[in-house]
């Protein structure tokens, strides 16, 4: 059963790697592949309420995670629908190319931090393409956006997919993984842009966008002001997330969920004279409609398929394996970060989870701090090894090895600056 079982995943691995070139959606592949690992599972044990029971404890933790990214999507796109980024990105109008590349690297650090690293990367190279003209300076900006969005999303429980996990699943807590990971996520920006600083020219040209004055002046104060209302009650029941849960001890997917009914109610309330067709723009149901559900599908299917390689205890077996062929754990977990440029840090991390329990290493141990920073930052190293990079990509066009000869050793000195600030600031402190 347990060959089989390996059989089946790295297949399903290998084409979620391969998705572009085999064009087959990883959503697809990753269904498959979860349904399948159970279904041998289940046929191979003599007591099949056993691995139901088993299947259903799997699930309730999935499902905790599933609840709070599809809260967290509307919430920004609604944000979105009442275009209140725009009261952040219309600010930068400097024409320096140093200068706008370390403003927009550290807003979309910061920025992801809140939002998830998909979102805001979105964001910023929509910012990029009304800043920059020459479509090649663009691309290095949009480089930045990809290791900016990873890096600040890193140190946040709500910035990134995999750290959400560990908060979630219980092995850190929020107030000390920004505690813990906040300089080394922000080294880990600093060298490349302090690397990127010195072979840069000058100055970029502001591209001049017909009608972007014309369109300015059409807001009306009563919009410029749901904007703004939206923005800041938007991020302000993102933020409050971590409060909520540390106070209620609920987990974070009812506080998530608490914040969108909030949302939902501005939202309600601001275009309650409009009539059912003007509405309809600024609605939950068209936010819906606009989140990235097959990420939320590939999640499930993912989840659900490395559940049942740690039920089978695989997972608990490969991590005694690596201990004793590799032996230090922080190797170990930098190997892993390397891994996440090529493989999806998702199903990197839950693997991880499911292969050290929280008995042995308890909430907030270092294995978790510092597996955050590394599969959070790792994908950075090469364009497909993030949801950040594979959307820039696809904004922009940007070829797999010209990132590789441009961004990807830029990234990879940041990554192992990083690695080394956290290892030096944990050794101080310990």
């Amino acid at each position: 059963m347990q060959t089989l079982l390996i059989l089946i995943f790295v297949i399903g691995y290998l084409a979620i790697a391969f998705e572009h070139p085999i064009k087959i959606n990883k959503t697809a592949t990753a269904l498959i592949t979860g349904v399948l690992c159970w279904t041998v599972y289940i046929v191979s044990e003599h007591e099949p309420a056993l691995v139901l029971g088993e299947l259903s404890h799997h699930l309730a933790s999935v499902s905790e995670i599933l609840f709070f990214l599809l809260g967290a999507m509307t919430i920004v796109e609604l944000i979105d629908a009442h275009e209140g980024f725009k009261i952040i990105t219309d600010r930068i109008t400097s024409r320096n190319q140093v200068t706008l590349l370390w403003l927009i690297a550290l807003i979309t650090f910061f920025l992801s931090s809140i939002l998830d690293n998909l979102t805001t990367a979105i964001v910023m190279v929509s910012v990029l393409r009304k800043l920059i003209k020459d479509a090649e300076s663009r691309k290095l900006f949009a480089g930045v956006v990809i290791i900016a969005a990873n890096a600040g999303g890193a140190w946040s429980p709500i910035g990134d997919v995999t750290t959400t996990m560990l908060w979630i699943g219980g092995q850190i807590t929020p107030v000390n993984i920004i505690k813990t990971l906040l300089i080394p996520s922000l080294i880990s920006l600093i060298i490349p842009l302090i690397y990127l600083t010195f072979i840069m020219k000058k100055s970029v040209q502001k591209d001049e966008i017909s009608g972007e004055k014309v369109e300015e002046t059409e807001y009306s104060q009563i919009q410029n002001s749901h904007s703004t209302i939206m923005l800041l009650v938007g991020l302000g029941t993102l933020l409050f997330v971590p409060i909520f849960k540390t106070i209620t001890h609920l987990p974070p997917y009812m506080g998530i969920l608490l914040g969108l009914g909030i949302v939902w109610v501005v939202s309600e309330i601001l275009h309650s004279e409009k009539d059912e067709e003007e509405r309809h723009p600024f609605t939950v149901a068209h936010a819906l409609s606009k989140i990235d559900t097959s990420s939320i599908l590939f999640f499930l299917g993912i989840l659900v398929a490395i559940g049942a390689l740690e039920s089978t205890h695989l997972l608990s077996g490969l991590a005694q394996w690596m201990d004793k062929t590799i032996g230090n754990q922080d190797i170990i977990v930098v190997v892993i970060g390397l891994a996440s440029a090529i493989i999806d840090n998702v199903p990197l991390v839950a693997a991880s989870m499911g292969m050290y329990d929280l008995a042995h290493f308890p909430t907030d141990s270092k294995i978790w701090e510092f597996m955050a920073y590394c599969a959070g930052t790792g994908g950075s190293i090469l364009i497909i090894g993030s949801a950040a990079g594979v959307a820039v990509m696809g904004m922009e066009k940007i070829d797999f090895i010209w990132y590789l000869r441009k961004i990807s050793f830029t990234a990879l000195i940041g990554y192992f600056a990083g690695v080394i600030a956290y290892l030096v600031i944990y050794a101080v402190l310990h």
